[in-house]
Protein backbone atom coordinates (compact mmCIF):
# COMPACT_ATOMS: atom_id res chain seq x y z
CA UNK A 1 0.00 0.00 0.00
CA UNK A 2 2.76 2.65 0.84
CA UNK A 3 4.87 1.74 -2.03
CA UNK A 4 1.53 2.37 -4.57
CA UNK A 5 1.02 5.97 -2.73
CA UNK A 6 4.53 6.50 -3.36
CA UNK A 7 4.53 5.53 -6.92
CA UNK A 8 1.19 7.81 -7.21
CA UNK A 9 2.69 11.01 -5.41
CA UNK A 10 5.81 10.27 -7.66
CA UNK A 11 3.90 10.34 -10.77
CA UNK A 12 1.85 13.33 -9.56
CA UNK A 13 4.69 15.78 -8.98
CA UNK A 14 6.30 14.50 -12.17
CA UNK A 15 3.38 15.05 -14.60
CA UNK A 16 3.93 18.94 -14.94
CA UNK A 17 7.69 18.28 -16.12
CA UNK A 18 6.39 15.25 -18.45
CA UNK A 19 3.43 17.50 -20.16
CA UNK A 20 3.62 19.27 -22.70
CA UNK A 21 3.41 23.49 -22.83
CA UNK A 22 0.30 24.27 -24.02
CA UNK A 23 -0.14 27.87 -25.69
CA UNK A 24 -3.97 28.37 -24.55
CA UNK A 25 -5.43 29.67 -27.92
CA UNK A 26 -1.87 31.87 -28.42
CA UNK A 27 -2.21 32.89 -31.96
CA UNK A 28 1.62 32.49 -33.88
CA UNK A 29 2.78 35.26 -35.92
CA UNK A 30 1.34 34.43 -38.72
CA UNK A 31 -2.15 33.82 -37.41
CA UNK A 32 -2.30 30.55 -36.72
CA UNK A 33 -2.89 28.07 -33.34
CA UNK A 34 0.59 27.60 -31.69
CA UNK A 35 1.70 24.59 -29.24
CA UNK A 36 4.98 23.50 -27.66
CA UNK A 37 6.63 20.23 -29.17
CA UNK A 38 10.00 19.02 -29.15
CA UNK A 39 11.88 22.33 -27.82
CA UNK A 40 9.91 24.63 -30.43
CA UNK A 41 6.86 26.49 -30.58
CA UNK A 42 4.69 24.82 -34.17
CA UNK A 43 2.23 27.46 -35.43
CA UNK A 44 -0.16 25.82 -38.14
CA UNK A 45 -1.84 27.19 -40.97
CA UNK A 46 -3.64 25.80 -43.43
CA UNK A 47 -5.04 26.97 -46.91
CA UNK A 48 -7.40 24.45 -48.76
CA UNK A 49 -5.86 21.30 -48.56
CA UNK A 50 -2.45 22.79 -47.63
CA UNK A 51 -0.53 22.20 -44.04
CA UNK A 52 1.86 24.88 -42.52
CA UNK A 53 3.69 24.31 -39.60
CA UNK A 54 6.14 27.19 -38.97
CA UNK A 55 8.48 26.45 -36.95
CA UNK A 56 9.94 28.76 -34.11
CA UNK A 57 12.29 28.74 -31.36
CA UNK A 58 12.27 30.23 -27.81
CA UNK A 59 13.10 33.64 -29.17
CA UNK A 60 10.30 33.71 -31.75
CA UNK A 61 12.83 33.60 -34.20
CA UNK A 62 12.23 31.10 -37.30
CA UNK A 63 13.89 28.14 -36.79
CA UNK A 64 15.78 25.94 -40.54
CA UNK A 65 13.54 22.44 -40.64
CA UNK A 66 16.58 20.89 -42.41
CA UNK A 67 16.92 17.55 -41.06
CA UNK A 68 13.23 17.63 -39.47
CA UNK A 69 10.89 14.86 -40.42
CA UNK A 70 7.22 14.61 -39.50
CA UNK A 71 3.74 13.87 -40.15
CA UNK A 72 0.26 14.85 -39.15
CA UNK A 73 -2.85 12.83 -38.54
CA UNK A 74 -6.24 14.35 -39.21
CA UNK A 75 -9.33 12.87 -37.40
CA UNK A 76 -13.13 14.63 -38.49
CA UNK A 77 -15.49 12.42 -37.37
CA UNK A 78 -14.85 8.77 -38.29
CA UNK A 79 -12.56 10.20 -40.87
CA UNK A 80 -8.61 9.58 -40.23
CA UNK A 81 -6.15 10.62 -42.56
CA UNK A 82 -2.19 10.77 -42.41
CA UNK A 83 -0.49 13.47 -44.19
CA UNK A 84 3.11 13.41 -44.64
CA UNK A 85 5.11 16.73 -43.90
CA UNK A 86 8.44 17.67 -45.54
CA UNK A 87 10.78 20.30 -44.69
CA UNK A 88 11.73 23.50 -46.23
CA UNK A 89 13.15 26.88 -45.19
CA UNK A 90 11.26 27.41 -41.29
CA UNK A 91 8.31 25.31 -42.23
CA UNK A 92 6.92 21.27 -42.27
CA UNK A 93 4.16 21.11 -44.83
CA UNK A 94 2.17 18.47 -46.83
CA UNK A 95 -1.24 18.51 -48.91
CA UNK A 96 -4.07 16.44 -47.36
CA UNK A 97 -6.15 13.81 -49.59
CA UNK A 98 -9.02 16.55 -49.95
CA UNK A 99 -10.66 19.78 -47.60
CA UNK A 100 -9.87 19.81 -44.28
CA UNK A 101 -12.91 20.87 -42.41
CA UNK A 102 -13.34 23.44 -39.66
CA UNK A 103 -12.84 21.67 -36.07
CA UNK A 104 -10.39 18.70 -37.63
CA UNK A 105 -8.38 17.59 -35.23
CA UNK A 106 -4.26 17.66 -35.97
CA UNK A 107 -1.97 15.51 -34.39
CA UNK A 108 2.01 16.48 -35.03
CA UNK A 109 4.29 14.32 -34.78
CA UNK A 110 8.31 15.50 -35.22
CA UNK A 111 11.17 14.69 -35.06
CA UNK A 112 14.32 17.23 -34.79
CA UNK A 113 17.67 16.15 -36.25
CA UNK A 114 19.17 16.49 -32.20
CA UNK A 115 16.57 13.15 -32.29
CA UNK A 116 14.64 15.45 -29.73
CA UNK A 117 10.67 14.11 -30.87
CA UNK A 118 7.23 15.21 -29.74
CA UNK A 119 3.64 15.74 -30.94
CA UNK A 120 1.29 18.76 -30.22
CA UNK A 121 -2.68 18.32 -30.42
CA UNK A 122 -4.28 21.46 -32.74
CA UNK A 123 -7.98 21.92 -33.87
CA UNK A 124 -9.05 23.45 -37.22
CA UNK A 125 -10.58 27.35 -36.88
Amino acid sequence: MLKSLIVALGLLAAGPALAQHAHGGQKGPHGGPMEDVAGVHAELVISGETLTFHVIDEAGKPVDTAGFTGSAMLVSGADRKTVQLAAGGQTLAGKAPGAIAKGTAVTLLIKTPAGKSGQAKFTTP
